[in-house]
């Protein structure tokens, strides 16, 4: 490839290079554009998801603050957009003006041509123009003069159609740039407008968590506070039983007598006992229908972070004014009014206790037996929806035992 091809090649590239960056800058900003909105979409789809719940969740201020960041990059992209648009608006806008001046001078050119070939339109008079020179290679360059001009004036013809109808392109292009630009200003307006009522429900939306977290702290330490009366009074009744367990065994000439062994000294107590541990992981739900909300043991509080809560059985989610039912044979213990907690019922199986809390009402009374699923009272409703929540332990004389090992998988 010859010096001069090159050089060629080289200034074709250079002249389109920018039309290609534009272009390829463009795609990219649609492609990026197109992204944010997909995420914005799948964004709104979390966001409904949760806030299907009553009250405000931090789950809701994450996916909200998530979509505010994807709705401040969409405008930005958007406003890059719009100054590519006007770059390029700007660079058509110069080559309709250059083009106008050129198709003026052509048109000036063109038409002295004209008046020109009009003047000189007479074959005589242009034959006499030959035959009027000196020597046969005059007249022969005059000949070609005049085949010349006649050329150059039929290309400025064509030259001018040509650039009429490039100027007539740039024209459209330029009308479509700006109806582009007007579009997309029209799209960030109202992407800006969206950005500002989800700040305003991002803002009212901290606001209510706040005042949530507020009650969440209150709630949990009036649950801590009624756990532990329930503790206490679970351990006092624990106690008072052992020890009248043991004067009737000593009473009775029993001897060695433990802690553990006190109330598995008679058969009918030790055979409950068997019986109570033989059903375990098959033992029936405190409530007929329910689903577990909270687990044994110690784990992160759900919406309050950095604090650990302890739960000495599991709590059951249940239907409204739901029934409450004992789970095995056995004899009441006792029945407990917790302030601000409700009531909690206790019952015994030989040397196993279960304990149900969060009672509305209990229909049976200290002494009493029961049998399995017997209805004992009514499940206390929640004070934030329509349903209720009961609370189960299950003792072993007095050590705590995880409920989900011992009653029966849904």
């Amino acid at each position: 490839m010859s010096v001069f091809a090159k050089r060629f090649i080289y200034c074709i590239l250079l002249l389109l290079l920018p039309f290609i960056g534009s272009a390829q800058n463009k795609k990219d900003l649609e492609s990026r554009k197109a992204k944010l909105q997909k995420e914005i979409e799948f964004t709104n789809k979390q966001l409904l998801i949760v806030s299907q719940n009553k009250s405000s969740t931090a789950e809701q201020l994450a996916a909200l603050r998530k979509k505010i960041t994807l709705r401040v990059a969409l405008i930005n992209t958007i406003d890059s957009e719009i100054n590519s648009i006007g770059g390029q608006i700007e660079t058509t806008s110069k080559e309709i003006t250059g083009l106008e001046t050129q198709m003026s001078k052509l048109k000036v050119e063109y038409a002295s041509m004209i008046r020109y070939a009009y003047k000189n339109r007479n074959v005589y008079q242009r034959m006499m123009f030959i035959f009027a020179a000196e020597d046969f290679n005059q007249a022969y360059k005059r000949l070609k003069y005049l085949q010349q001009y006649s050329e150059y004036r039929r290309k400025q013809a064509v030259l001018i159609g040509q650039t009429q109808t490039k100027l007539s392109d740039k024209k459209v292009v330029l009308v479509t740039r700006k109806n582009e630009k007007t579009n997309l200003r029209n799209n960030q307006q109202q992407q800006k407008s969206t950005l500002e009522k989800e700040q305003k429900e991002q803002d009212q939306l901290m606001k209510n968590l706040t005042t949530r977290e507020k009650k969440l702290r209150k709630d949990l330490a009036e649950k801590q506070a009624a756990k532990l009366k329930l503790d206490r009074a679970i351990e006092g009744l624990i106690r008072k039983e052992i020890e009248a367990a043991k004067k009737k065994a000593l009473a009775s000439g029993q001897k060695n007598i433990t802690n553990t062994n006190v109330f598995n000294l008679t058969p009918e107590s030790q055979k409950l006992s068997n019986s109570f541990s033989g059903n375990r992981g098959q033992l029936p739900w405190p409530v007929e229908q329910g689903a577990i909300t909270s687990t044994f043991g110690e784990h992160p509080h759900k919406e309050l972070k950095g604090i650990m809560v302890k739960n000495n059985g599991i709590d059951i989610q249940t239907s409204k004014n739901a029934s409450a039912r004992v789970i095995f044979d056995g004899t009441v213990s006792g029945v407990i009014n917790i302030p601000g907690a409700g009531k909690a019922l206790i019952v015994r199986h030989g040397e196993y206790l279960t304990v149900y809390s969060n009672l509305e009402s209990v229909s049976v009374k200290t002494g009493e037996k029961v049998t399995t699923k017997q209805r004992i009272g009514t499940v206390a409703n929640s004070s934030d929806d329509d349903r209720g929540e009961i609370h189960l332990e299950i003792w072993k004389n007095s050590g705590k035992l995880d409920p989900i090992g011992w009653i029966s998988r849904r």
